[in-house]
């Protein structure tokens, strides 16, 4: 296992609550625990190193497992962590979450520290080229917000400006952000308030927004975001079949991440991936599929397969015109 991965910090950050832990643990509070804080394919990837011994990092007792660290431990940055901040630092999104003082204070504190890599060696060849303006101070005000407002459950009053043209006003209350690498556009999932009818899950991209403005209002009940989410999904999930060679099964978790889904293995080398969309998500989706590579294949649904089939068609009458 490396000493750091900022690919896998997900899994070090269930690894750590887990050997935190100072009562035994089942296996079932393992499971648990890695669906909570994790995605449900990271149990392909945990589990079987915990059990196998592979990390060894619990004692086992029969059923129970118990962490292997005391109390006092602790980890102090590496070099390779600091190198990896370093680099966070020159990335124009990192400003949305950071203020001036507190990007003066980090690149003083790791001004000896070496990029572990700089910004002009990445190019982005799928992604589209009119993204998010992150520099935008009215664009970072109204990131910065929407993130205070869903902290809080706070209701936002919104002017929007939609991808038809038409102007939209409402009281939202922002539940989740989410970052599009395809379109290079940050948008929020808000619970839009609605008179005498049910509170509506809406996709608003930030960069629409016109003007945010904070109220005093709270959402007061609690609301299961992911059941939302799930109400807005079309009935059948698109099937992926997986063949794990040269890493695929990796590329497809992490090109696939931003949303649910559900994997199991078939065989040695043969991966269902089950992923869940709705009508904002589809065509998104179906790039990013063209897009991976002949380890992929779609298997359903009909509709997915459909417009996979008419987009696929489009392109060949496009690049039948350029010869």
């Amino acid at each position: 296992m490396e000493i750091f991965s900022e690919i896998y910090s997900c899994y070090y950050r269930v690894l750590r609550h887990l050997l935190c832990s100072r009562n035994p643990l089942t296996i079932k509070d393992i499971y648990g625990r890695i669906c909570q804080e994790g995605f449900e394919e990271s149990l392909l990837s945990i589990i079987p190193k915990l059990e196998d011994g592979t990390w060894n990092l619990f004692t086992r007792d029969g059923e129970l497992y118990l962490s292997k660290l005391s109390p006092l431990f602790t980890v102090p940055l590496s070099d390779l962590e600091k190198s990896y901040l370093k680099a966070l630092l020159s990335d124009p999104r990192i400003r949305l979450f950071l203020g001036k003082e507190e990007l003066g204070t980090l690149r003083q504190m790791l001004a000896d520290v070496p990029p572990l890599w700089e910004q002009q060696q990445f190019f982005c060849y799928d992604q589209f080229a009119d993204g998010d303006p992150f520099q935008g101070e009215a664009y970072q005000h109204n990131f910065r917000l929407l993130l205070k407002a869903q902290k809080k459950r706070q209701y936002v009053d919104i002017d929007y400006h939609s991808p038809k043209g038409k102007r939209v006003h409402h009281y939202y209350v922002p539940i989740r952000l989410e970052y599009s690498v395809k379109n290079d556009k940050f948008r929020v999932l808000a619970l839009e308030q609605r008179r005498q009818r049910r509170d509506k899950l809406e996709i608003l991209n930030i960069d629409r927004i016109e003007n945010a403005r904070l109220t005093d209002r709270t959402l007061v009940s609690p609301v299961d975001i992911n059941a939302l989410i799930r109400d807005s999904y079309y009935k059948e999930p698109l099937k992926l079949r997986i063949t794990d060679q040269r890493n695929a099964l990796e590329r497809a978790m992490l090109h696939f991440a931003n949303y649910e889904k559900n994997t199991v293995k078939i065989d040695e080398n043969t991966y269902e991936c089950l992923i869940y969309y709705n009508q904002h998500m589809e065509t998104e989706l179906l790039i990013e599929v063209m897009s991976f590579g002949p380890m992929l294949t779609v298997i359903g649904n009909e509709k997915f397969l459909d417009n996979l089939k008419k987009r696929l068609y489009k392109q060949k009458e496009i690049d039948s015109k350029n010869l």
